[in-house]
């Protein structure tokens, strides 16, 4: 099972290009809602005179970003604006810290729900982590109980922290949806 993947792209653009890049981006968006597994876009300018776009896209999970990124229409897409656009920073994000981003635009393309309370989201973590450190920690206890407690910690920490990131947590976060953005 894949995680959800945020893209954050900064890329630099002439301010007196503004309208031109407005509707390339937009086309972008129109372009990569057709592709499976497109969850949103969204940018944001520091200001209205700022060369800086900070650009943000979401996919369900790596395979269909790379269906995106490989395709024939974000190729074109992305020549549309060669000598208008440089880009100049790209960050991909997922696993825990993908699951209650604020959305930090000013402008939407897409709209995104707002984050949950965090302490909300801090409910939802401690109704998956209790349980599974409770399971793990009574798994260890009967069968490594005699190991030293770094080691045993170490052991018990990287299993619990890929089943929470990969499994549990997407889990409670789609059933509990509904209270998290009531």
């Amino acid at each position: 099972m894949s995680a959800p993947v945020t893209v954050s792209v900064t890329r630099h653009v002439d301010p007196s290009r503004t309208s031109e890049m407005l509707a390339w981006v937009q086309a972008g968006t129109s372009l990569a809602e057709k592709f499976d597994g497109f969850l949103g876009s969204g940018w944001v300018r520091p200001s209205e005179e700022s060369p800086d776009w900070h650009m943000l896209y979401r996919f369900a999970d790596a395979d269909a970003l790379a269906a995106w990124e490989a395709s024939p229409q974000r190729a074109w897409w992305l020549e549309a604006a060669q000598g208008s656009v440089e880009e100049k920073l790209r960050e991909r994000r997922t696993g825990i810290e993908g699951w209650f981003d604020e959305p930090a635009t000013v402008e939407a393309l897409s709209v995104a729900p707002p984050a949950p309370p965090r302490w909300k989201q801090m409910v939802v973590i401690f109704l998956v982590f209790l349980p599974l450190s409770l399971t793990a920690n009574l798994v260890a206890s009967r069968t490594i109980s005699d190991w030293p407690l770094v080691p045993r910690v170490v052991l018990v920490t990287t299993v619990m922290t890929p089943l929470m990131t990969y499994v549990f947590l997407p889990w409670i976060t789609r059933r509990m949806s509904w209270w998290l953005h009531r």
